[in-house]
């Protein structure tokens, strides 16, 4: 089942947020599609990941990528499915997982009625975008400023519980929210028969975990969502397939590799927190190389989010906490 996921990592590359979104030649970018398992599909190339559920309700969406790939995304959408977009669930508000939410919304409907013809709210006008209500906080704008996104963009079924629960296409679709996590607004969804899980931003292979400090993001958050998921996963034989994630960023993972970056994130948030409690400074715990033996694999030159980057936001998150 691994043998085509390994080619992910190289198509869904590196971490993508606004200073990429400028240098982007839209034109040279190839989206590609792999089945998962069951009613669901991963669409991998610049951006975040993008998780597709199809069947005789309609499509489900999770996250919609880079504003300029927007077109290329429904195309890829369209090859898997003809039906009606009905639902768009943002993971958490980074450009990379939004920024094409208002064409996808223009080519949905909601289950309540017809075709796109009205404005925004008309009944059946756009398909329904989910959230935690924090994502459309920070979409939308205080009064008298501007919005970074336009309106037809935001979430327009917000929930601010833990939880929010679907049943579309045959299964069960759970929604669920980690506080203070990567962001604040998270969500991460599992699509029950189909045995998936979409982890937008709270898991991915190709990096460090991104500690959104100026967003309400948390070390110890994130570490708790990675544990909810490893909760959740069932291995099958040897460890191996079962229950599968689709990361925010990389290649789709099993729950071995969750739980290997799992002890990994643990390992060097114990070691920041050391040099911490000892009264170091960030160039001493810096000078230390907490990272150093994970390098290798999560902090490749280039990168968008650094070993030095990462260090830096979990010693502020625990600084913080004294």
């Amino acid at each position: 089942m691994k043998k085509s996921f390994l080619v992910i990592a190289a198509l869904a590359g590196g971490f993508s947020l606004v200073k990429s979104h400028a240098q982007q030649n839209a034109a040279s970018v190839e989206l590609h599609t792999f089945h998962v398992q069951g009613n669901v599909y991963m669409i991998a190339g610049d951006g975040g990941n993008v998780s597709v559920q199809i069947g005789n309700d309609g499509v489900l969406m999770v996250d919609s990528g880079l504003t300029p790939n927007a077109d290329k995304l429904l195309a890829e959408v369209r090859k898997l499915s003809k039906g009606t977009i009905r639902y768009l669930i943002n993971t958490h508000v980074h450009p990379d997982h939004v920024g094409g939410n208002e064409k996808v919304f223009l080519a949905g409907s909601t289950i309540t009625g017809g075709n796109v013809t009205g404005d925004i709210g008309d009944a059946g006008t756009g398909a329904a975008i989910i959230a935690h209500e924090g994502v459309l906080n920070r979409m939308s704008a205080p009064t008298g400023k501007e919005s970074a996104f336009p309106p037809k963009a935001w979430p327009n079924d917000t929930y601010f519980t833990k939880e929010k629960k679907l049943f579309f296409n045959g299964e069960a679709v759970q929604i669920m929210h980690p506080p203070a996590a990567h962001t604040d607004g998270d969500s991460m969804v599992f699509f029950r028969k189909s045995d998936v899980i979409s982890a937008g931003d709270l898991y991915v292979t190709t990096s460090y975990p991104i500690v959104d400090l100026q967003r309400g993001g948390n070390i110890q958050g994130i570490l708790d969502a990675i544990n909810r998921m490893i909760d959740i996963m069932v291995p099958a034989e040897k460890q191996e397939a079962g229950t599968y994630v689709i990361p925010g960023h990389g290649r789709v993972a099993d729950q071995a590799d969750v739980v290997e970056y799992r002890d990994m994130v643990t390992i060097i948030r114990d070691r920041i927190a050391d040099g911490v409690k000892k009264g170091q400074t960030l160039e001493q715990v810096k000078a230390a190389k907490p990272t150093l033996d994970y390098d290798g694999v999560y902090s490749k030159p280039g990168s968008f989010w650094s070993a030095d980057q990462f260090i830096e936001a979990v010693y502020k998150n625990l600084s913080a906490k004294k």
